[in-house]
């Protein structure tokens, strides 16, 4: 097999393995991870996996280059380069009957290539560099890589996701052929609002950028059980917390995350709050709530103690209670200060109502 050597320029030292490599090679972030798993990638004459890898100036970085097709680099026109006529499997068809166990039961299987059910994505914001879109409940913001290597060819089978979907609407509104565009951070499946892709790499890697550094604004609207407090959580989220849920570990182990919360309005035995994120964990908002003894309504997997029972849920919220509210950045090309925000949607705002009128 081929293989292809690139060089550590001095101004890319330091740089993470696989954001190197994805710029390098064209190719979108799990992509790029894919590929290191493999494990057919050198640095340094010696096979690496770890992602985040620190490069250092002058290191050779040796890639495969026949992989097969599956991770070959292609690159998008916007790049200079051509597109393949082969459509990427991950923006390809539909449903699998495997789901992953916390997603909950099956889904019945519907043609490739068929549109997401439920609402449809709306694009609050779109040009050459970024797209801002408010994702509604159900639908899963991007693969996780994992996922995807799973499944390997049949991931095309898999449910699609938003940003799988994203390329057709953004040709609807535009005209021309579906181009692929590049998450840079996600909000779970169930949890609905806004969320920004880059379009260029270079406006991914200012993105990235941004979240790394907690640039971005992040405010979450959301319902809780309880009576909830303002302040600010801080703690190290861990993998397992003990009884096999994420959540909160030893001071210095884990991740960081801080959450500022803010009591808005008080609902008898619930409040609705607003969460702003100094960083941004996976389920950091529904981890923090839960160990503060405020879970989120509808939530079922952070609402008890660890090794203790649930706690009550008498909101009749049918999915969990969190919107990503404000989403406030840097515009990549521009350095223009922008914000948007994304109203509660129906299923929450019947909700609110009825615990506003508390029934």
């Amino acid at each position: 097999m081929a293989t292809r050597t690139l060089t550590v320029a001095a101004g890319e030292a330091g740089q993470d393995l696989v954001g190197w490599l994805a710029r390098k090679l064209g190719l979108p972030p799990d992509e790029a991870r894919r590929l290191l798993r493999s494990r057919r990638v050198r640095v340094a004459g010696a096979p690496c996996s770890n992602p985040a890898w620190k490069l250092r100036a002058g290191q050779k970085v040796e890639v495969p280059g026949e992989p097969g097709g599956e991770t070959s680099p292609r690159r998008r026109p916007e790049l200079g380069g051509e597109t393949s006529p082969r459509r990427r499997p991950e923006l390809g068809g539909e449903t699998s009957p495997r789901r992953r166990p916390e997603l909950g039961g099956e889904t019945s299987p519907r043609p490739p290539g068929s549109a997401p059910t439920g609402p449809r994505p709306a694009i609050k914001f779109l040009d050459r560099h970024i797209v801002v879109v408010d994702k509604p409940t159900g639908l899963t913001t991007m693969r996780h890589a994992e996922e995807a290597a799973e499944f390997g060819r049949g991931r095309r089978f898999l449910p699609k996701t938003l940003q799988d979907a994203l390329p057709a609407l953004i040709a609807e509104r535009e005209g021309g052929t579906p181009v692929p565009v590049i998450a840079v951070h996600r909000i779970d499946k169930e949890t609905s609002g806004l969320v920004v892709f880059a379009r260029t790499l270079a406006a991914e890697k200012h993105l990235g950028g941004q979240f790394r550094s907690h640039a971005m604004e992040r405010r979450y609207t959301a319902l809780a059980r309880g009576e909830a407090r303002d302040g600010r959580i801080e703690s190290w989220i861990v993998r397992d917390r003990g009884d096999g849920r994420r959540g909160s570990g030893p001071e210095g182990e884990g991740q960081h995350a801080v959450t500022h919360v803010t009591l808005t309005e008080r609902l008898g035995a619930f409040s609705l709050v607003e969460c702003r994120l100094e960083t941004g964990r996976t389920h950091q908002v529904r981890i923090h709530l839960g160990e503060a003894g405020t879970p989120l309504c509808g939530e079922t997997i952070y609402d008890r103690p660890r090794h203790g029972r649930p706690h009550p849920d008498g909101s009749g919220c049918e999915r969990i209670a969190l919107h990503a509210a404000t989403l406030g950045l840097t515009h990549p090309e521009t350095g223009a200060a922008l914000t948007w925000s994304s109203p509660l949607p129906a299923d929450l705002a019947r909700v609110l109502k009825r615990l506003r009128q508390g029934t």
